[in-house]
Formats: structure tokens, C-alpha cells, sequence
């Protein structure tokens, strides 16, 4: 299949996705790429992830991709600033050449009712839409893992370092969101849409504030 949706955020920042139909033969043709994943689906996710970078950016050096330390795709060099997600036979992806950047694809599964209490505060959960709840605590937990491979260092915790501001649940939208780790604090503002079970959601580098009090 080819790409189902780009969106061109600014000459340097492009985001896409794809929907996987092809085997791990017609990947593994054009993109030069070794991997260790022994698991069919996910090894397959992880070639068309690689794939569409190179669809996004034709001179993506997909085979300079190491991982860091926290497992996250990195390249050492910063030429392109980068974030891939799967989901189920979808994969997203993001690239800019300006700073860091998160993706996150997820397909509405009734068990986010389940973990919701371990990444929304009591603020998050007051603003959910019970007529909507499971779309609504889809989309606030996509923008949590955006925000998560945005920072790219772990040891995040959902609830307590990554607030959301309250939002209606729309197809589309905005999502402003405090991030405070440490001496990292940022102000972020996330992109989100919903398509029949699909929800991507997206956010770009902010001015990161060094131990400054900013509030959400």
C-alpha cells in the first residue's frame, strides 16, 4: 500500500503513514537495514517503519540508525531528528531537521479503561467525555507516549511528568501539555486525529526551560 496520509508541517518537518500489505520481502528490497527481531508482525512493522522514513525523506540514512541507551532509533550525527511508531498493520512517522520530535499510533482497545488510573492524574481524568471515554482516553494516552519519544531518555512517568490541559474530543485537535522531569521543563503543544478506530497524534521540539517555573 502507499502512504494513507502526509501532512508537510514545514519545509523541514514531515509526518506520514502507512498502511502495511506487504511482505517482509518487499521491504527488506529497498531498505538496507539489519535487524535482530526474530517475531514476523513486529519485524515486519519495524522494516516498513524504516521503509517509510526513506518514503518521507528520500536521502534518510536509514542504515545510520543506531539505538541509544534508553531504546530509542537515534542517528549520532543529528542530520534528522526522528520518531516511529506501529500499531496493528500501521506504521507512522515523523522527521524534522530542526529538534525533537514524537509520534505515537494507537487503534481504541476497551482495555485503555484498565491502565487510565496509572497514566491520568485526577485533573486528566475529570475532563474525559463519558459519552466519548474511550476515544477521548485514547487520544490522551497517544499524546503521552508522542510526548514520551519526544523526550527520548525514559524513566517517565505518565501520570505525574506529563500534564494535559483539557480538550474536547473531536476528530481532530489541539492538546497543550506541561512536560517537568528533573531540570527540564517544557511547554508542548500536540496534533492529534481520529479515524474510525485510529488515533495519531504528533508534537515538535518547544523552547525546553532549564529549572524555570512554567505552568499549564
Amino acid at each position: 500500500m502507499p502512504l494513507i496520509r502526509t501532512i508537510q508541517i514545514d519545509p523541514g518537518t514531515i509526518l506520514g503513514v502507512w498502511q502495511i500489505a506487504e511482505t517482509a520481502a518487499f521491504f527488506e528490497a529497498r531498505v538496507q537495514v539489519q535487524s535482530s527481531i526474530h517475531h514476523l508482525h513486529k519485524r515486519l512493522q519495524h522494516l516498513a517503519g524504516r521503509y517509510l522514513l526513506t518514503s518521507l525523506f528520500a536521502d534518510f540514512p536509514v542504515a545510520d540508525i543506531r539505538i541509544s541507551n534508553n531504546r530509542k532509533p537515534v542517528l549520532t550525527d543529528g542530520r534528522f531528528h526522528f520518531s516511529i511508531s506501529h500499531c496493528g498493520n500501521y506504521a507512522a512517522a515523523i522527521i524534522s531537521r530542526h529538534g525533537s520530535v514524537g509520534i505515537d499510533i494507537e487503534e481504541m482497545q476497551p482495555t485503555i479503561e484498565k491502565i487510565a488510573p496509572k497514566f491520568l492524574s485526577v485533573a486528566e481524568r475529570a475532563f474525559i467525555d463519558p459519552a466519548r471515554a474511550l476515544a477521548h482516553k485514547t487520544i490522551c494516552w497517544s499524546a503521552k507516549e508522542a510526548v514520551y519519544k519526544w523526550y527520548g531518555h525514559g524513566g517517565i512517568d505518565f501520570k505525574e511528568h506529563i500534564r494535559l490541559q483539557p480538550f474536547p474530543c473531536r476528530p481532530a485537535g489541539l492538546i497543550h501539555c506541561r512536560f517537568h522531569k528533573g531540570d527540564v521543563e517544557a511547554l508542548l503543544q500536540l496534533q492529534y486525529l481520529l479515524e474510525d478506530t485510529l488515533c495519531l497524534a504528533w508534537t515538535l521540539t518547544s523552547d525546553a526551560v532549564q529549572g524555570a517555573a512554567a505552568t499549564c
